[in-house]
């Protein structure tokens, strides 16, 4: 049991707060998830801040109503487990540059994905005539309008998940910290709830990033629930591997970050 590191610390705070906060203001954390979470770019929602604050932000409540403590408590103690040995190790400043950078390579790849399932009906919409207003006001209230024929239907049916999404979570930022735990540590024995079996960091997490890929280019979900962002989860880990691995080449040379 690690004593937990100032920076993991704080994170943890600032997310519960933010969290304790999209609860108590506003309903359902409607007013939290329209200002901070992540919105597809091209809905009217989106602003550029959210780039950033969707990072602290975690579920609050389900369709039902009911409060949702699962998505923060899991990701805070994994953000325990993980990052304090990754702070001890680095020291804050590089603990900080790969958490921030894996939620920015998070979001970009996400986002990225988006835009590939997005385009080609919206292109296709935008080519029979229809306009981006006529396109956004009707993906905004959920519905058609006179004239539009059933293939436009279709295209207009296949893009409103995306440009209604929403992201939010640390679980990218946490990526990176994990990848960032596995190659300092290799050899150290990791379990899953779900699987209680060791299996060692340098073939547990790399079959973890795996199943975020399958899930992410199939919709299949295999531990998390449907609606996450597995991309997002994939897009983490690569940039933590990419940090981790630059530094391990220049770690000799006048080149390394401090």
């Amino acid at each position: 049991m690690m004593r937990i590191s100032e920076t993991v610390k704080h994170l943890i705070i600032i997310n519960v707060i933010v969290w304790i906060g999209a609860l108590t203001i506003g309903a359902n954390g409607d007013v939290f998830n329209n200002l901070f979470a992540m919105h597809f770019p091209k809905n009217p929602a989106f602003e550029p801040w959210q780039i950033i604050t969707h990072m602290f932000m975690h579920a609050t409540y389900d369709v039902r109503g009911s409060i949702i403590i699962s998505h923060i408590l899991f990701n805070m103690f994994a953000l325990w487990m993980f990052g304090s040995p990754v702070e001890y190790h680095l020291g804050w400043k590089r603990f900080l540059f790969i958490y921030i950078s894996a939620g920015l390579g998070a979001v970009a790849l996400q986002v990225g994905f988006y835009y590939f399932q997005f385009l080609p009906p919206y292109e296709s919409l935008i080519s029979s005539g229809i306009t981006p207003n006529e396109i956004t006001h009707a993906l905004s209230v959920g519905k058609g309008f006179d004239g539009i024929t059933q293939a436009q239907f279709n295209n207009l049916q296949n893009i409103f998940p995306v440009f209604n999404a929403s992201m939010v979570g640390a679980s990218g930022c946490i990526m990176g910290i994990l990848v960032a735990f596995g190659m300092m540590n290799p050899e150290a024995k990791l379990m899953m709830i779900f699987l209680p079996i060791p299996i060692k960091a340098k073939y547990f997490i790399p079959g973890i990033i795996i199943l975020d890929l399958v899930s992410g280019v199939t919709g299949q979900s295999f531990f998390s629930p449907s609606n996450t962002a597995f991309m997002a989860h994939v897009g983490g880990a690569l940039t933590g591997f990419i940090i981790m691995w630059y530094w391990k080449k220049t770690q000799f040379n006048k080149n390394r970050w401090n």
